[in-house]
């Protein structure tokens, strides 16, 4: 209970960092974005605020050049202007300054050197924007040269893109912490939301159809459903599979240690004690190939990186391993045959040989006395396919149990099985060889008529 407990805590504090972590992110990626749109506000309205005083200060200048008031140099004097905001000056060619609203002449010197003036003077107008030197004002420059050579200047004092911001920045705080308030309550609800089906998964896969999750989510939990299955189901066959191996491995070592247990304590006579060492031979074979294959298929099963392929003569491993198998084949009385050409695919040639040996000793071992198996190997150049059959005339398998025959330790009749002395595992070790090769397996079979197993490969 305790473990349990601990385990669930460990699984709340994980939620809650995770939430947090989202939350936290939700937050900064907010105020950063809150921040980057104040400044570009600011600085998008501050250029539209400069064009529109420009363009006012120009239509102000155009209107002074057209009432003509500083066309006539010596009338300067007669010259009054009441708009107290713009400040206007008027620059002869020499530089000299001839009129200013807001200075004393004598104490100015010469202008030619202003940006907007030297502007004006080459290409009729010109405009200038300079900022204090306390950062706090700037002042914008209209220039504009009159026919009678001099350049009418009018200006204005604005406070800067500074100044503007820093005005604006209390508002903007107080916009800024209703937002942030806004989104930390938002982002807790979403955070939530986000995390709520992942936690759900977490405590409970078994039941994972049942999460009400957004559809975002949806192929994460129907890929998590898919592997947990596989999971599951992996689980459940390793479990059979231990369950198996040891019901298969007691059989024999019980026969062996009952048989020399019987030699050991004398109560065997002389022709028992032959018939139990042929008892004990037989299921020590019996034993060292099912271990074997228990070995191998477990090798096949933890193996994660692909086979070696090379390009082999299928035809010629089927051959030789048909070879082999003669002898088995006369000591149970069963006619083998082979025929085949030359047949190249990229495989294994181990687990070509271990496929061929298989598929034909079982085809030995459930035939009846005088029947045949046929292996035939042959090449379609339509498709580029190779396809290897082994054909027999033995007892066959039922229609509902074709599905079920290369699952590990399965048999049709588990006597004759243990008669002939197999282990139960060809067919599985077959299966894999088949699915690391991306061949395709075809079995049909008819009781007490045969069985036809097709394997198709893709030439190279």
């Amino acid at each position: 209970m305790e473990e349990q407990k601990d385990k669930k805590d460990k699984k709340v504090r994980k939620d809650k960092r995770l939430s947090s972590k989202i939350n936290s992110r939700f937050i900064a990626l907010t105020l950063i974005a809150i921040l980057c749109t104040m400044i570009l506000s600011t600085t998008v309205y501050y250029d539209l605020f400069k064009k529109e005083i420009m363009r006012d200060l120009e239509n102000y200048t155009q209107t002074l050049k057209s009432a003509g008031l500083f066309d006539d140099i010596s009338e300067l004097r007669n010259v009054r202007i009441k708009n107290t905001e713009l400040r206007i000056t008027l620059v002869a060619p020499d530089g000299t300054v001839k009129y200013d609203n807001m200075a004393d002449l004598e104490s100015m010197g010469k202008h030619n050197d202003r940006p907007e003036i030297e502007e004006a003077f080459e290409k009729g107008e010109g405009e200038d924007t300079r900022l204090s030197q306390t950062l706090n004002m700037s002042t914008f420059y209209y220039a504009i040269r009159l026919s009678n050579g001099c350049v009418l200047r009018v200006s204005k004092e604005t406070s800067s893109i500074v100044s503007v911001f820093l005005k604006g920045l209390p508002s903007m705080t107080v916009i800024m912490l209703v937002l942030v308030t806004a989104v930390v309550l938002i982002s807790r609800y979403l955070t939530k939301s986000i995390v709520r089906p992942i936690g759900q998964m977490a405590k409970d896969l078994d039941h994972i159809d049942d999460i009400n999750a957004y559809k975002e989510i949806r192929p994460l939990i129907d890929t998590i459903r898919e592997q947990h299955s596989d999971i599951m189901e992996n689980a459940q066959m390793r479990q059979e599979f231990t369950a198996n191996v040891s019901h298969e491995l007691k059989t024999p070592l019980t026969a062996i240690s009952g048989y020399s247990e019987l030699i050991e304590n004398g109560m065997a006579t002389d022709g028992d004690v032959r018939r139990f060492a042929t008892e004990i031979h037989r299921n020590s074979n019996r034993l060292l190939t099912l271990i074997n294959d228990i070995i191998r298929l477990s090798e096949l099963d933890v193996t994660e990186n692909a086979p070696s392929m090379e390009r082999i003569d299928l035809c010629a491993v089927a051959r030789s391993n048909v070879d082999m198998l003669m002898l088995s084949a006369e000591k149970h009385n069963v006619t083998l045959k082979f025929s085949g050409q030359p047949s190249y695919i990229m495989g294994n040639k181990m687990m070509m040989e271990e496929l061929v040996y298989n598929l034909t000793d079982n085809a030995i071992r459930y035939n009846k006395p005088d029947g045949t198996v046929e292996v035939t190997v042959y090449s379609y150049e339509k498709d580029h396919s190779v396809v290897m059959k082994v054909k027999d005339t033995g007892i066959g398998i039922p229609e509902g149990h074709l599905g079920l025959v290369f699952q590990r330790f399965y048999r049709v009749d588990k006597s004759r099985s243990k008669s002939t002395g197999g282990t139960g595992l060809g067919l599985a070790i077959v299966k894999h060889i088949v699915a690391q090769h991306d061949a395709k397996l075809d079995i049909t079979s008819e009781p007490n008529v045969g069985t036809e197993i097709t394997i198709t490969f893709q030439s190279r």
